[in-house]
């Protein structure tokens, strides 16, 4: 029997949308590549999928097509720069309660054949506390957070935190404060989230790091190409990667099976509950 290779699975997620959640999704995989570690990321945000137009790359196949028995899995994988590996999402994807048993045990399949060629998935969530997004997150090991200093950033932060905490007892979060003008600004944005999840909420916020406002982040996305490649010297990239080396220290959790098998067993069943509103 082959060895099962220990892989971390990371949702990165905003609980609003503009906070620079997929771009950050896409440059700590490369960080993270650069350093080493084989990363894929699984756009998950269905209706709006925009991983592989950051990364200048045009899938012509997706999920849809893997569930269909077009294609396997390996085959609509996409290759972005130092071996990332992106995996198209699709529209609807994330009713998987819709999903025949076929279908479904299809998805399983599908991605336990990842194990032995990864370290890390990253799952791209997207914006808002729809049900897919809350069963993408809950079906994860470690859950990201990013927030920006907006008003509403906030506020769709905590109120994300405070259902993930308060209806499936989830209590331990990351924390990314994005596009900050200071270092200062981005702790002061966090002690400003923690103050009110102290106050309110059963939950363990850890703060991983500040990415400071960048010109470079925009230039970089108008060349479909990310920071941490077009600008390898800039201030985005250096935090992005200091980022990137705690996310690569954190351990992997201890599981007797197949991690990713197990990730989307989770999905499929919370889907089934209907338990999100």
């Amino acid at each position: 029997m082959s060895k099962i290779n220990p892989v971390k699975v990371i949702a990165i997620t905003s609980g609003k949308g503009g906070a620079g959640k997929s771009n950050l999704s896409v440059n700590l995989g490369i960080a993270l590549a650069q350093a080493g570690r084989r990363v894929a990321i699984l756009d998950a945000d269905m209706g709006l999928a925009n991983v592989d137009i950051l990364l200048g790359i045009y899938p012509k196949f997706n999920l849809s097509h893997v569930l269909t028995g077009e294609k396997t899995l390996s085959e609509i994988i996409q290759e972005g720069p130092f071996g990332l590996k992106v995996i198209p999402g699709a529209s609807g994807i994330q009713k998987m309660a819709e999903l025949s048993v076929t279908e479904q045990a299809a998805m399983i399949h599908a991605f336990s054949e990842l194990d032995q060629d990864l370290d890390v998935l990253i799952v791209d969530t997207a914006a808002g506390i729809s049900a897919g997004v809350v069963n993408f997150t809950r079906a994860c090991q470690e859950i990201i957070v990013v927030v920006c200093d907006e008003p509403t950033s906030l506020t769709d932060a905590y109120a994300f935190i405070k259902l993930l905490n308060r209806d499936y007892k989830l209590s331990n979060f990351h924390v990314i404060t994005n596009m900050v003008k200071t270092v200062q600004q981005g702790q002061a944005l966090f002690q400003k989230l923690t103050k009110v999840t102290d106050h309110y909420l059963d939950v363990t916020l850890r703060y991983i790091g500040a990415v400071p406002h960048d010109p470079n982040l925009g230039k970089a996305v108008q060349k479909q190409s990310p920071v941490v490649v077009s600008f390898p010297d800039s201030k985005a990239t250096v935090a992005i990667k200091e980022i990137a080396g705690k996310i690569n220290s954190w351990p992997v959790k201890a599981q007797t099976g197949s991690f990713i098998e197990f990730f989307v067993e989770k999905m499929i069943r919370f889907d089934s509950q209907k338990d999100v509103a």
